[in-house]
């Protein structure tokens, strides 16, 4: 599966479990892809916001991320990076919990559900597992989601995937665009730009 180039600025309205709003910079590097974003929003009667930063390879592979999360009183950042063949390390302490992992996902973004779609190539029917490691945002930690995408047939030029996170009891299919990015995640977010 072949993606357009992704377009320089994305964003989304959180909505359902927060409601906030997202904002991504996407720039090709030599060596692949940087992604630079926030997202603020309000949730539970608490606001905060999220910084993020993150270096990919050229297969879509995270290799380095840095995540800053703000609430009313505190500011706690974690760094990560990974080796793009599943070692990883957080705040430069070795992360073996996340073996396996390739992909970075935050819990404040929608955006990173396209790192798995753009290095997988998942064909009509085809469905893999492509566990994370994952960003929580109350307190920025790290742990090893799991997540399983099922291609189902594209709605025109969109692509959707039965996506499914165990862990959070959540499922839903997550339509794509012809650059990859996710234009609709139910009861998450919903593309605006």
């Amino acid at each position: 599966m072949r993606f357009d180039n992704p377009p320089a600025m994305a964003a989304w309205r959180h909505c359902a479990a927060r409601e906030g709003f997202e904002v991504t910079f996407l720039r090709a590097t030599s060596t692949g892809m940087l992604i630079n974003g926030s997202t603020t929003a309000i949730e539970g009667g608490r606001g905060w916001t999220v910084e993020y930063s993150i270096a990919l390879d050229s297969e879509w592979r995270t290799r380095h991320a840095q995540v800053a999360v703000r609430h009313e009183s505190s500011r706690e950042s974690v760094r990560l990076a990974a080796n793009g063949v599943g070692s990883w390390t957080v705040n430069g302490i070795a992360a073996p919990a996340l073996d396996g992992c390739v992909d970075i996902d935050l819990e404040a973004s929608a955006c990173t559900n396209a790192l798995p779609i753009h290095r997988l190539s998942i064909g009509v029917g085809e469905e893999v597992d492509a566990p994370a490691a994952y960003v929580h945002l109350a307190v920025p930690k790290v742990t090893r989601l799991e997540q399983r995408y099922h291609r189902i047939p594209d709605d025109g030029a969109r692509h959707r995937f039965d996506y499914r996170a165990p862990e959070f009891d959540y499922s839903g299919v997550l339509v794509y665009d012809a650059s990859g990015l996710i234009v609709d995640y139910p009861g998450l977010a919903v593309r605006q730009q």
